[in-house]
């Protein structure tokens, strides 16, 4: 079995990270941390969970990295930086949630979080693990870097078409949506439900932190620079996430070429559904599982693709994907402990 911890269990992102870890078959959680609730039960905080008797204890990364096989840290970004050492991860495997180490250029960190970078020598030693792009990549370090929800839904998104060259790289635009649990279980006056039912709104126009992370991933993926403009906004319900990502496509480019882009990429992708012709995603029918839904229209008026895809944030966009590198990285098929089908079909 491998031995599992998690640092900042009680945030919504570790909570579900939690609950999958407990139905997984070759894990055991031995460790918990939440600095808000050090000393209660998981059980008293989350009751849905009633079986999970684990007493929630003060972070102590040493304590975490000397029980446990792997470390979750489910922390806000700047912090776990504060944490990882050469001596933790020649101890432990460790899984960031967070955005610490997802960025290699540490002057582009510090220009869109403005905080500090991680420190060179551990920087170096990350790996940024999309495994439905790579199941390769994440297999020998001992520092992952799980992607971030936007990312990674806008990412798998678009790869087939930056990847296969279909599109004019510099005319991206990404529209998503999210589910409030996306800004976290912290307080907030603009997260309280009367300030979030009824209404939607943009938010961090021009300045999301997770540009960034799209435009190097996408970047990498098709060998050439990519600029996107990505706008995020708040939608009234608990979770998901929908993009609606529209791109010039070259002009010789074909419907046949586009289905062919998204079966190449995607035909041995066990958690990427590109849905049949007719179709569109909805965030409720990606509620609860580790899927990613896709689908494409092109429009011959205009000669611009409309792609969209659809994720639960908290599992495939932040606990289910992390899982799923924990899986590649200690040697089990990906889909160990993930295959979950949506909540509910309504």
């Amino acid at each position: 079995m491998i031995k599992a911890g998690i640092i900042g269990a009680t945030g919504y992102a570790g909570a579900t990270l939690v609950y999958l870890l407990t139905k997984h078959q070759k894990t055991q959680l031995v460790y918990l941390s939440s600095h808000s609730y050090a000393g209660k039960s998981f059980s008293s905080i989350y009751p849905g969970m009633s079986s999970l008797h684990l007493i929630l204890e003060e972070e102590d990364i040493h304590k975490a990295a000397s029980l446990c096989d792997v470390v979750f840290l489910a922390l806000p970004a700047g912090l776990a930086k504060n944490l990882i050492t050469e001596e933790i991860l020649k101890q432990t495997v460790i899984i960031d949630l967070g955005a610490d180490y997802r960025l290699k250029n540490p002057q582009v960190y510090e220009q869109w979080y403005h905080k500090e970078a991680p420190q060179p020598a551990i920087l170096a030693q990350a790996v940024y693990s999309l495994a439905d792009l790579d199941t390769t990549r994440c297999t020998t370090t001992n520092l992952i870097a799980n992607p971030g929800c936007y990312t990674t839904c806008s990412i798998l998104t678009l790869a087939p078409l930056v990847k296969s060259g279909l599109i004019d790289s510099s005319s991206i635009v990404i529209n998503a949506m999210s589910g409030v649990s996306g800004a976290g279980r912290k307080e907030s006056t603009a997260n309280l439900f009367c300030e979030v039912n009824a209404g939607s709104k943009a938010y961090g126009v021009t300045t999301h932190r997770h540009t960034p992370e799209i435009e190097a991933a996408l970047s990498e993926i098709g060998k050439t620079n990519v600029m996107v403009q990505f706008t995020p906004h708040l939608v009234p319900m608990n979770r998901g996430i929908l993009a609606t990502c529209t791109a010039r496509l070259k002009p010789e480019v074909t419907q046949d070429d586009v289905d062919q882009a998204y079966a190449r990429l995607y035909n041995e992708a066990p958690f990427v559904n590109v849905l049949a012709k007719g179709l569109l995603p909805e965030t409720r029918f990606t509620l609860g599982t580790n899927r990613i839904d896709i689908a494409y229209r092109i429009d011959e008026r205009t000669r611009n693709i409309v792609a969209i895809g659809a994720i639960d944030n908290l599992v495939k966009g932040a606990a289910g994907q992390a899982v799923q590198n924990m899986n590649l990285r200690f040697s089990l098929d990906q889909t160990t402990g993930l295959d979950i089908d949506a909540s509910n079909p309504l």
